[in-house]
């Protein structure tokens, strides 16, 4: 078990590492902009896909059947259910971290305490 010494030695050393590496790391708040930019771009991008996917399929199924636009009004909400859900998929990702911009949002990177007893 370590004692006080031990603790406060490993105390100074996290604070040392702390500061090298904020030291280290450059300024990301342009690149931090922009992937959150990017993000919001691809999640717009995967509603207005499903959207028009969904209205494709109806109108193109009314067409064929020669029916009043019944298929053109399901498909179309189809569509924008599944580019929601495709949405939500997006937005759980980002929060995970598995953009592949950054790591955990909810670490403060400053070594305090988490909630669940472990170090952020």
């Amino acid at each position: 078990m370590p004692d006080a010494s031990d603790r406060k030695r490993l105390d100074v050393l996290g604070r040392r590492l702390n500061e090298v590496r904020a030291a280290r790391e450059p300024p990301n708040a342009d690149k931090q902009g922009a992937a959150q930019a990017q993000v919001a771009w691809r999640m717009v991008i995967e509603l207005v896909t499903g959207l028009l996917m969904g209205l494709g399929i109806g109108y193109g199924l009314d067409s064929l059947f020669g029916t009043v636009p019944v298929f053109l009004v399901l498909f179309t909400l189809l569509g924008f259910a599944a580019g929601v859900r495709t949405m939500m998929r997006t937005a759980r990702e980002v929060q995970k971290g598995g953009d592949g911009s950054g790591g955990n949002p909810g670490s403060s990177g400053t070594g305090e305490v988490d909630g669940r007893g472990g170090r952020s």
